[in-house]
């Protein structure tokens, strides 16, 4: 280098950087050169440089080599400045190369920084390669270098902003699309909460909390962390009131209770209500300073996200009622043949469980359990002589008798609705026996569908050890010895051994649904 400029770069001796913790809130920067001193003079022009209220913390790599090990081990580099000529002429392109296309790291700015520019020509790498940057060492002044590395700070955090912002757009969009799958709202607006911190490049600290009806003593109502990112997640669930730090609880209480936004210079705390009577919160931080722009477009972002979780809170009022009228009509059904309605309610759980220890996705064992109340539905078909009869049926009764599951078959398999199909498979086949012996077909094995094996071994299991007409419930030990012989008869062999493996589950359900 010439060393008559004013503003280049002395190369000198530099102790570890200080002010660099466990690398929150910097910005990693990876030099690559085989020039001790390049990395020296480097980290001395750059050391106290501050960008959006992050440090620059520096990783040295002395090969090509050694800078893809930094690159497997270090998450989120910023910029590499890379020498071009280091073990062979072209060691510097290969590892463009390498970050491009095998990394597939388009983020990563590349300044590629060269003491021998005919080694590697700069219209021809600018052509041939994907870099932000080409300087020769002879032009880098320390003001040149700040210059350089800022304007690529900037580029960078522009670009991983719109990416974490396409990223939250993606789950909104997600979380949108099957805004009627059980389960979706905790997806949604963890999708709601990227998309603001993408929008005000926010840090760790954003939250959710939210509140269950209007309560006119915010402090004697529950509360719960819905949704958090980075470190906060491990919150999820909690009473924000007795985890979150006295500051940000101040926001979040303030919102709840003013039921309004709360705007601070560095903070932005937001307030939805649904007309549901739903109440939720959104604090986000930020490093940097607010401005009233970001404000007016998180406001106006929230105005969406208050539609989408009214949808959400419809949809659960649209299910809990069809589950209402399914329990309604099933308790008519259990009521007209002298059994207890809670009978319906726990095969439901039973099958439930059982269907999730299964594999079942939960939705699938959801719809399980909306279906399984009609299980016995045909039964309003049969006879009051026939339902109620104290004693053993005779054969031309039970003949009846059997009837309810082609009954209940036929009242609601004309329907197109995936539960009411649900329940129409539930009713036809939780007679049929594994072996074959059941009815109305003669099903056996797998040629049962699993909601009807599942619902054959909930609804013995629970008929067995209660009280009927026709009989007192059974002792527990002799129901669970039932189960065993008839594993591999009756039911689905399987699923006993998943029943019985996790029995104090279903123990636990008969306790939360007494006669």
């Amino acid at each position: 280098m010439e060393r008559e400029h004013s503003d280049e770069l002395l190369f000198a001796d530099e102790g570890p950087i200080s002010g660099i913790d466990d690398g929150q809130n910097c910005w990693n920067i990876l030099i690559v050169d085989d020039e001790e001193e390049v990395h020296a003079v480097t980290k001395l022009a750059l050391g106290d440089v501050s960008y959006a209220g992050g440090r620059l913390r520096f990783y040295s790599a002395y090969s090509s080599e050694h800078a893809k090990q930094l690159l497997r081990e270090v998450d989120a580099i910023a910029i590499a400045l890379l020498d071009v000529v280091m073990e062979h002429e072209h060691a510097g392109l290969d590892l463009v190369r390498y970050i491009r296309r095998d990394m597939e790291d388009p983020f990563m700015r590349i300044i590629l920084r060269t003491g021998q520019p005919g080694q590697a020509p700069e219209r021809r790498v600018v052509q041939d390669y994907d870099i932000n940057d080409y300087k020769e060492k002879t032009e880098l002044t320390s003001q040149k270098l700040f210059t350089c590395v800022f304007t690529a700070l900037g580029n960078y955090r522009a670009l991983t902003s719109l990416d974490a912002n396409r990223r939250g757009l993606v789950k909104v969009i997600e979380a949108s699309a099957s805004i009627f799958e059980q389960q979706s709202q905790e997806r949604f607006i963890q999708g709601v909460m990227e998309q603001v911190g993408a929008m005000l490049f926010a840090d760790k600290e954003i939250v959710l909390v939210k509140q269950i009806g209007i309560a006119s003593d915010t402090r004697n109502t529950k509360q719960r962390i819905l949704a958090a990112i980075g470190d906060d997640r491990e919150l999820v669930g909690l009473d924000p009131r007795d985890v979150l730090p006295t500051e940000v609880n101040r926001c979040v209480q303030r919102a709840l209770e003013q039921r309004s936004n709360i705007v601070n210079s560095h903070c932005f705390t937001g307030y939805l209500q649904t007309r549901t009577g739903t109440e939720a919160v959104i604090y986000v931080a930020s490093a940097s300073r607010l401005r009233g722009v970001d404000h007016t477009l998180i406001d106006l972002f929230f105005r969406n996200a208050t539609i989408g979780l009214e949808n959400l809170h419809l949809r659960q009022n649209v299910e809990e009622t069809q589950q209402e009228i399914v329990y309604l009509l099933s308790d008519a059904v259990e009521t007209r043949s002298n059994e207890t309605g809670n009978h319906v309610r726990r095969v439901a759980e039973y099958a439930r469980e059982l269907a999730l220890l299964s594999g079942l996705e939960p939705e699938e064992a959801d719809l399980l359990r909306a279906a399984a109340p009609l299980h016995d539905v045909g039964k309003i078909g049969v006879p009051d002589a026939v339902l109620n009869k104290p004693g053993e049926l005779d054969e031309d009764e039970w003949g009846i008798m059997k009837t309810h599951t082609t009954q209940g078959a036929r009242i609601l398999e004309s329907s197109k609705r995936p539960l009411l199909r649900a329940a129409a498979l539930v009713a036809e086949q939780h007679h049929e026996n594994w072996n074959g012996s059941g009815y109305p077909r003669g099903l056996a094995g797998k040629e049962i569908h699993l909601y009807g094996r599942i619902v054959a071994l909930a609804d013995v299991f629970d008929a067995l050890a209660s009280d009927r007409c026709y009989k007192n419930a059974w002792e527990f030990k002799r129901v669970i010895d039932h189960l065993r012989r008839e594993r591999g008869q009756k039911f689905d062999p399987e699923l006993v051994d998943i029943f019985l493996d996790n029995l104090h589950r279903f123990t636990e359900i008969r306790k939360r649904f007494p006669d």
